[in-house]
């Protein structure tokens, strides 16, 4: 079919960030394009993700800083979580209409409803066909549900979000982002909260020594963590739960959370018609992001792929996409560092090459470990507990860095320059940074 015969140049199946961040440049630029939308406009980053949950965190970062300065800073620090979530339906509430809104200045089409892919040009909108010359599945992830009796009795990331009273007793399953998140920000709401790990360890993709001082620091407040457990039903007994164990331990709860992971939008999206290869951990793409159909393309976190799926992967591919739309490169991509933060307290972030990675291979690496205390800018806020371990090639290049610490995510923000760009004595002797700061805090490491 001829290029002009097609409602569209690029139409987007999804509209979160694995779309937006691409699509608006390239419709700046004057392609037609369209994005089918079956919920609300973002996606889930800035709906029922990362917006939503950093709004809820702010207060218990602030309740752990009045901790640390306890004397110095006298008087008492509740969280009213009723107000909390008000805050952040405030914030967030607008951010549909302000996407649609960018959408709308160069012209994008939304077209709102589940978009299912015909043939390798065609979407059906429930029932209405659009065609394209080429087509983004940018479907992201959903909450994973255990298969279990009683699962219907559990909830998922977006009701704890959306809860108007802190549960007295939580109950959460899993280990990884969610769980670890939720369990610090129910247990500083006031919350009994006790967290069951399927396995030994929480945040595999971690460090695990410092994967167990934020367990360990969770615990003194008040978290019970049970391992190795597996959850077999969950019960109704009254206004409470019952969840139900292997080993025959029960545990009765007001509220259970399901946080065993999440996984790919890709059913019933017509990908077996068009034949569009998928795995159990997403669509299959080559190195230019395109499925094994030539027309059809994927982006964000529905790709099968070996790098996070973060927010900040989907707008780098989205961004890629559009570039390569737009005949302004035709290279395969090329990934940067992508760091990765748990907005537990302490935050727990990393990027690069991992601790793990070096000491497997000590002729290639050298790592480098801080105890972050130590440095008299953290004494100003008096925190007592945080790490780092920073990786370097053989002609000291840092290469990687992993922190545990309240001001982790900064701290690996501040550095990932020096990673990315394997800056030299030469460059870090040119930066000067605002002092006192934590960035000077933490190239002074290097």
């Amino acid at each position: 079919m001829p290029e002009k015969q097609f409602d569209y140049d690029v139409l987007y199946i999804g509209s979160g960030h694995g779309t937006f961040d691409g699509a608006i440049p390239l419709a700046a630029k004057g392609y037609k394009v369209a994005v089918v939308e079956a919920d609300l406009i973002g996606g889930t980053c800035p709906n029922r993700g990362c917006n939503a949950k950093i709004i809820l965190d702010m207060p218990v970062a602030l309740r752990r800083q009045f901790e640390d300065l306890n004397g110095v800073v006298t008087g008492g620090v509740a969280i009213d979580w009723s107000q909390n979530v008000a805050h952040k339906d405030e914030v967030i509430g607008v951010l549909p209409g302000f996407i649609g809104g960018l959408l709308d200045s160069v012209h994008i089409d939304v077209i709102h409803g589940k978009g299912v892919l015909e043939d390798p040009h065609t979407v059906s909108i429930d029932g209405t066909l659009k065609t394209a010359g080429k087509i983004v599945i940018a479907t992201g992830l959903r909450p994973n549900r255990l298969d279990i009796p009683g699962i219907d009795l559990a909830h998922d990331s977006s009701d704890f979000m959306n809860l108007t009273k802190m549960p007295k007793k939580i109950t959460i399953i899993g280990g990884g982002y969610i769980a670890m998140e939720f369990a610090t920000i129910a247990n500083a709401t006031g919350a009994d909260v006790t967290v069951l790990l399927r396995g030994d360890k929480a945040l595999r993709a971690f460090h695990q020594e410092f994967v167990e001082t934020i367990i360990s620091d969770l615990e003194k407040h008040g978290v019970t963590f049970k391992r190795e457990i597996s959850v077999t039903e969950l019960k109704a007994t009254g206004d409470q739960i019952q969840v139900l164990t292997a080993d025959g331990q029960s545990n009765t709860t007001d509220w259970v959370l399901d946080a065993t992971g999440r996984i790919p939008n890709v059913e019933n999206i017509g990908l077996e018609k068009v034949g569009v290869h998928y795995t159990a951990k997403g669509v299959t793409v080559n190195d230019h992001l395109q499925t094994s159909v030539p027309s059809i393309y994927a982006s964000g976190d529905v790709i099968d792929k070996a790098q996070p799926k973060l927010t900040p992967t989907a707008i780098f591919e989205s961004k890629y996409l559009s570039a390569q739309f737009a005949g302004e490169s035709s290279d395969p991509i090329k990934y940067p560092v992508i760091p990765s933060v748990v907005f537990t307290t302490p935050r727990l972030a990393k990027a690069g090459v991992s601790p793990e990675t070096a000491a497997a291979a000590p002729s290639d690496y050298t790592v480098s470990a801080n105890h972050t205390p130590n440095d008299w800018y953290r004494q100003a806020s008096k925190e007592t507990l945080g790490d780092n371990l920073l990786v370097f090639d053989k002609v000291h290049h840092l290469v990687g860095a992993t922190e545990v610490s309240n001001q982790a995510e900064n701290v690996i923000n501040s550095l990932l320059p020096a990673i990315e760009f394997k800056f030299g004595p030469a460059e870090l002797n040119r930066l000067v940074y605002l002092f006192p700061s934590i960035t000077s805090a933490a190239y002074g490491q290097l």
